[in-house]
């Protein structure tokens, strides 16, 4: 299988075929194999260095009921919140202190806000701290509402497209969220001109190594700027409670391919890794990531944004996620720089 991980690297890419069949025959020396040309791709582009992203989870609503996720709207469990303008500043203003000069906004697809509320959010930050980017995720929305959060000043979109085969988005998904729209949000948002985010779950319910083939396909075909997978873990209030977990070896040499794929995509180290295995972060940037994002939220509702069980980080301050995190880095000869870590094209 090693030639096709030659083929790979030459060529940017492989028939679906070709993915299936290696995705089919790993071994722990063929990953060795893939990490050693992953890992010196990603120096190729970025040296030692990791970006950090500080994550501000500003609320846990959302008007959707994909089954895998602990915030769903059918969850009647979860508790609830939403941060103000000023909680969300005051994220910022601790963040920046320590060095953060990307600020994520996430969460759910929540009606609370209307797009001026996200907006207004996004100006205010962006007044305050001009040299930092400023990237959201937060779900489908029309185009004119992309623009306009665009227009006043965001940079970059994350939306995970989950699965790029349509019958498995059924099975994720209720009938009215389709991998259609999905996919035409994710066109609308580089036609307007964010850097965009996608990725997908590894081992969610009913996958096929055929279906992460197609992930790989749709991934090249889009050609993101930014790629964020990571094992499927499931919660206890959600219909797939005993699915078994992604693997954390599958999520690793998805990573490694995804880096040879798209040589400079900025591709984090999750923290689902970490939550799967206590160096699972360490391990994804040995595979090929060069991002972390530690947690910017405030400590009091770290533990509700659960989208997953067991969600590593929840109680620590953001001084002491970022000093564990660059510790953690230099130990495997990385170090976390202060950098916004803006995508840079291939000349």
């Amino acid at each position: 299988m090693k030639y096709l991980i030659d083929k790979l690297e030459v060529t940017g890419s492989l028939t679906k075929e070709e993915f299936v069949l290696l995705l089919n025959y790993t071994s722990p020396a063929l990953s060795e194999y893939l990490f050693e040309k992953s890992r010196k791709t990603a120096g190729k582009y970025f040296e030692n260095h990791v970006y950090t992203r500080g994550l501000i989870e500003f609320t846990n609503y959302c008007k959707n009921d994909c089954l895998y996720c602990g915030i769903r709207a059918g969850n009647r469990n979860a508790e609830r919140y939403r941060l103000s303008k000023d909680e969300i500043l005051s994220c910022c203003a601790d963040g920046y202190a320590l060095g953060f000069r990307t600020f994520v906004l996430q969460g759910g697809e929540d009606c609370a806000y209307s797009d001026s509320d996200i907006a207004d959010i996004i100006s205010d930050i962006k007044e305050h701290y001009p040299d930092c980017a400023l990237t959201l995720s937060i779900g489908e929305k029309e185009d004119e509402s992309y623009r306009l959060i665009y227009e006043a000043g965001a940079d970059r979109y994350l939306l995970r497209h989950e699965t790029a085969n349509a019958a498995h988005y059924g099975l994720l998904h209720p009938k009215r969220q389709t991998l259609e729209n999905r996919k035409r949000c994710l066109y609308a948002l580089k036609k307007i001109g964010y850097q965009v985010g996608t990725g997908f779950m590894v081992g969610s319910p009913f996958q096929t190594t055929e279906c992460l083939a197609e992930d790989l396909l749709f991934i090249k075909e889009l050609s993101p700027q930014m790629i964020g997978i990571g094992p499927f873990i499931p919660h206890h209030d959600t219909p797939f409670a005993h699915q078994a977990q992604g693997s954390l070896e599958r999520t690793l040499f998805l990573i490694g391919i995804l880096r040879l794929l798209i040589p400079n995509a900025l591709i984090p180290a999750t923290t689902a890794l970490g939550t799967i295995d206590p160096m699972g972060r360490e391990k994804g940037i040995l595979a090929g990531a060069n991002v972390v994002m530690p947690n910017l939220s405030p400590v009091k509702v770290r533990k509700k944004y659960e989208l997953y069980d067991n969600k590593i980080c929840t109680g620590e301050e953001a001084a002491e996620c970022r000093s564990c995190l660059q510790n953690r880095m230099k130990s495997i000869g990385y170090k976390l720089v202060v950098d916004r870590g803006d995508f840079q094209p291939i000349n």
